[in-house]
């Protein structure tokens, strides 16, 4: 290695320790009935490492909390906006002029993608926002164009890998489904002209979850499963079997160079018996090595951004999928950690700093209130309307639980979801509250986020100047360094 080239590799080596290149991208959602605050959030995405982040909308708290983080955003327009969008360029630009440009402009947030819609062409959603899902992204794209940020914030759609499949049950047959070919390849085209990415989400533990004969170790990234053998290729995850279908989707329709992004992949928790930590460590783990170590798939060897699926637990999601949707977090919905994971340079999870809680007290059946007292069953269910009881479904951390703890579950939660009210623990007398943690692992009795009483975690000032100093003190230092190599070269 001559010289040049070994100042250019330093410099190179220094530009991505000042940028962050080789960071993490995971999604933040907000359903949640105690969501964390914006600004605690952002602390917990930097101390972690995490450099990108994917919002299903544009949440206005998330969104100016990110301004100057040096976090790049991916902003998602929700699907039940797809229609107002489509049949109007002037709502498109309006929303463009709200969401992207304000933040932008106003808070330095780093917004680089627009993501239209989430998952539209899902077959649950029987043809819904066929019609309207690409002129969405028309307008979209032109409301950005207008707004001079056409080069600087791409837009994409996030689809579900059920938009492709294969013909020969093998990576090498894929192409997209028939009923959508033709709107596919319309919008992949407008993709491609505008240098813009295709989002796709990947779900091992879905296809784990729906076929009983799906081979469990396949769905793992250091799994023993049989690989799958295509030519000659052999394929020892599901990851990349799918990733590779929709590569092989793209080549056989002309568009073999369009990026794509992977804008959800992980493993639930609890609320089923395959979602659990030691599952959800094992695969995210698996996961989080690919990227560190810039491993792509037999056909795509340069890695795509990825995102994980997800930052922290909502409550508050729907649960048709399954009771495991509202477990997605690598998290928990204060922030706090569920399992190691390693991510690299010798950096381990960290929890999220500044959480102020409800009083330390749990609301749980009373120890003279009887198992067979006709109102226990009303007042359990009635806990469980109102509050998150996915815990105590079978085969979950809590679905093992006896008559009697199952219902000081169903009332302590339902207390906490409330703020611990006043009157809120009565349940006809059947409950009292206690301050020793009834948990018993691996169930956890959780206290709520006191959302009124939190330690706002905001980087301090002097602290945010002096990291912009040594950033651009590093990109001054390169830019000296490359004006003497260009004076000696001349």
């Amino acid at each position: 290695m001559g010289l040049l080239s070994k100042l250019i590799w330093l410099l190179l080596v220094l530009w991505w320790s000042a940028e962050g290149v080789m960071g993490l991208g995971c999604n933040w959602g907000v359903q949640s009935t105690h969501p964390l605050p914006p600004n605690i959030v952002v602390k917990l995405l930097k101390d972690n490492g995490f450099n990108k982040v994917k919002l299903f909308e544009a949440e206005r708290g998330a969104l100016k909390a990110l301004g100057r983080s040096g976090i790049q955003v991916m902003v998602g327009i929700p699907n039940d906006l797809l229609a107002p969008i489509a049949t109007s360029l002037s709502f498109a630009e309006n929303w463009v002029q709200q969401n992207v440009s304000h933040y932008i402009s106003t808070y330095g947030t780093d917004i680089r993608y627009v993501a239209v819609g989430n998952e539209p062409f899902l077959k649950t959603y029987k043809d819904t926002f066929l019609q309207t899902t690409f002129p969405a992204l028309q307008n979209i794209q032109a409301a950005l164009i207008k707004a001079g940020l056409g080069r600087q914030v791409k837009v994409t759609v996030p689809l579900n890998a059920d938009v492709y499949q294969t013909d020969n049950g093998l990576p090498s047959g894929g192409n997209f489904r028939s009923d959508i070919h033709d709107l596919m390849i319309s919008i992949v085209k407008f993709l491609s002209d505008n240098a813009a990415p295709l989002t796709i989400n990947i779900y091992p533990f879905l296809s784990l979850n729906a076929d009983p004969h799906f081979p469990r170790e396949y769905a793992f990234f250091n799994g023993s499963a049989a690989p799958v053998v295509d030519g000659s290729i052999a394929y020892t995850n599901v990851f990349e079997a799918n990733f590779d279908t929709l590569i092989s989707a793209l080549e056989k329709n002309g568009f073999s160079k369009l990026p794509v992004i992977v804008g959800e992949v992980g493993w639930p928790t609890d609320g089923d018996p395959s979602a659990n930590t030691d599952n959800a460590q094992r695969f995210n783990q698996g996961l989080i090595n690919r990227i560190i170590q810039g491993q792509g798939t037999p056909k795509r060897p340069n890695p795509p951004d990825i995102y994980l699926f997800g930052l922290v637990d909502e409550d508050n999601k729907s649960i048709q999928p399954g009771n495991f949707e509202r477990h997605w977090g690598i998290f928990y919905y204060d922030g706090s950690i569920k399992y190691s994971l390693d991510l690299g340079s010798g950096r381990s999870l960290a929890s999220a700093k500044g959480v102020k809680y409800l009083s330390r007290q749990w609301c749980v059946m009373s120890p003279e209130a009887s198992i067979t007292d006709p109102a226990l069953a009303g007042g359990i269910s009635y806990a469980c309307q109102y509050a998150d009881c996915t815990s105590l479904s079978y085969g979950s951390s809590c679905g093992s639980l006896d008559v009697r703890r199952n219902a000081s579950y169903a009332f302590n939660v339902f207390y906490q979801t409330v703020d611990q009210r006043r009157g809120s623990c009565s349940f006809s007398n059947l409950s009292t509250i206690t301050t020793v943690d009834p948990s018993q692992a691996p169930c956890r009795f959780g206290i709520m986020i006191d959302l009124g009483k939190h330690e706002v975690v905001t980087a301090n000032a002097a602290a945010e100047t002096r990291t912009i100093r040594q950033r651009d003190s590093i990109v001054g230092l390169i830019m000296f360094v490359l004006m003497l190599i260009i004076r000696d070269i001349s």
